[in-house]
């Protein structure tokens, strides 16, 4: 039980910080930059589960929030929490929720397409009430800049994590489910 739990928190933490290096991949677009984060928040979820994968993103929130330059263009703080893009990370933490739900409940298999779908949904449900909320712009303005555009991008992230957990969940299970390295470790003597 205690090697499963500090192995979860690992991964929990090595997602977390895979969420922070992909956040720093950003091009900036007006007041939302595009970013890779999504990569990571599906990976995360698809592999590590939802409780987990969620986990990892609460975590990667928590460290911007107290001030952590971990957020697009190495921002943190709470004041990027309440500014335009706080919305969308928030999000992060509901999408990661929602693919792992859905992958758990239905499986890799079946349900990993439907599963990125509602993760990218899931990041903008969050993301553009507050956008409006802050820049106090109606919905059709900030869909229009603010959604459309990102669509294209977070589908094709959406389908390169679909890759990602295709390939990697049977073996990170196998490795996970009986607590073997992936690598031989030499014995001691």
């Amino acid at each position: 039980m205690k090697k499963n739990l500090v192995l979860n928190l690992i991964l929990c933490a090595l997602f977390a910080a895979l969420s922070a290096a992909l956040s720093q991949v950003s091009v900036p677009l007006g007041l939302v930059p595009v970013v890779m984060t999504h990569v990571a928040i599906f990976a995360g979820a698809g592999l590590l589960g939802w409780k987990w994968g969620t986990m990892s993103q609460v975590v990667y929130i928590a460290m911007g929030a107290v001030g952590l330059p971990v957020f697009a263009q190495s921002s943190g703080g709470p004041g990027v929490l309440m500014g335009p893009t706080g919305g969308f990370i928030v999000g992060y933490a509901l999408a990661a929720l929602g693919v792992g739900l859905l992958l758990d409940r239905f499986g890799r298999r079946w349900a990993l397409a439907p599963a990125m779908l509602l993760g990218v949904l899931l990041v903008y449900l969050p993301g553009i009430p507050w956008l409006m909320h802050t820049t106090g712009s109606g919905f059709v303005e900030s869909a229009t800049l603010y959604m459309l555009p990102f669509l294209p991008g977070d589908l094709l992230k959406a389908a390169a994590s679909a890759v990602l957990i295709a390939r990697l969940y049977p073996v990170a299970q196998r490795y996970l489910r009986y607590g073997q390295s992936p690598v031989a470790l030499p014995k001691s003597t």
